[in-house]
């Protein structure tokens, strides 16, 4: 079967102030007719943005199936706007982590003896609410649902998870805030703290040069947005790298995932910058190791933080250009005619005041 040689991803805008978020929707394959389309969906935003999802599925892509749906951590501002994708869509497969299922093998691992495995798996469906409700829906409509560990891949190989892989993710459950207090001892995620909070502050401005960034690697973000699914989109000759919400442990295990697979993350095309351009989820070697020609990042509107330009001037040293959403929907195609409307984006350049 002919796959074509068409696809086209488009970056929704999602919220705007503090809160960013992620919505994804993409179609491959050979344009012409309908069935020879493959749709994915990955992340929704809120429920706001799961329902701008579903009229641009059915406006620009002329259907009411989504082939492949991608949950990449299940943050309400990841996970909300799914629940509306499953309830009105068609949706054939559903790749995310179900916490709860994980309970037997962590239940062990912390200091309150009442733990038991049917508790915590009650505690996590709580936790996870949005989730947990997008779980039973793929249930109600009998939607597959398929754990998406390192080495997962759809079929033809289009699609391959990079990471976390199952270990690492059980570890990083056992240091979430929405897990009990941890046995002391225990190997386990270290630079982050349980219960952990990122207090809001006024933004300061510093500067830096062309030649010298101030980015470094001391950052660090939480369990979740680390657990959050790295996935290679290969198709058609081009590649593209979604990484989620994913921080710097994370990505460095896809990196040396990905070396020691014969993964070539050399010559990627496309890459989603982590954590809405946040400075804490990337360093300078990371992004030297995960560089594109194109960067695109999912920020909100309006957003004080989002992206950092520590970040985004990283990537332009790496040579590549930069696009942000911020209240507009980012497009990119590859031998596909620009939709009416649609017009080229201006790269985000260089910028000597950073925030601090």
């Amino acid at each position: 079967m002919s796959l074509g040689n068409q696809f086209e991803i488009d970056f929704l805008p999602v919220g705007e102030g503090e809160k960013s978020g992620d919505a994804i929707a993409m179609r491959f394959g050979d344009f012409s007719e309908t069935g020879r389309q493959f749709v994915v969906v990955i992340d929704g935003g809120d429920r706001e943005t799961g329902n701008k999802l579903v009229e641009h599925i059915r406006e620009h892509y002329n259907t009411e199936i989504v082939d492949l749906m991608i949950s990449t951590h299940p943050d309400s501002d990841h996970t909300s706007g799914l629940r509306i994708v499953m309830e009105e869509l068609g949706v054939k497969e559903l790749w995310m982590h179900l916490p709860w299922e994980h309970s037997d093998r962590i239940c062990d691992l912390f200091t309150d003896g009442r733990i038991t495995d049917e508790s915590l798996k009650k505690r996590l469906r709580r936790a996870y609410r949005y989730a947990y409700e997008l779980e039973k829906l793929a249930i109600k409509y009998e939607v597959p649902i398929f754990e998406p560990f390192a080495g997962l891949k759809s079929n033809w190989g289009i699609f391959k998870i990079l990471g976390p892989e199952e270990d690492y993710y059980c570890e990083l459950l056992t240091d979430s805030a929405k897990t009990p207090a941890k046995k002391e001892g225990l190997r386990g995620a270290t630079l982050f703290e349980k219960a952990k909070t990122f207090a809001k502050s006024v933004v300061k401005w510093v500067t830096e040069t062309l030649e010298q960034g101030l980015l470094d690697d001391s950052g660090d973000t939480s369990p979740e947005n680390n657990s959050s699914v790295v996935t290679l989109f290969q198709f058609a000759g081009m590649k593209v790298l979604f990484t989620g919400d994913a921080g710097m442990p994370a990505l460095t295990r896809v990196i040396e995932y990905c070396e020691i697979n014969g993964i070539d993350l050399s010559d990627l095309n496309v890459v989603q910058v982590p954590h809405h351009g946040a400075k804490r989820n990337i360093s300078p070697n990371i992004i030297k190791s995960i560089s594109a020609p194109l960067a695109i990042v999912s920020a909100s509107k309006n957003a004080p933080k989002h992206p950092s330009y520590q970040v985004t001037n990283e990537f332009h040293r790496n040579g590549s250009k930069v696009a942000t959403t911020e209240g507009v929907l980012f497009c990119y195609t590859y031998n596909v005619t620009m939709r009416p409307g649609y017009t080229p984006f201006t790269p985000l350049g260089f910028k000597p005041q950073v925030q601090e």
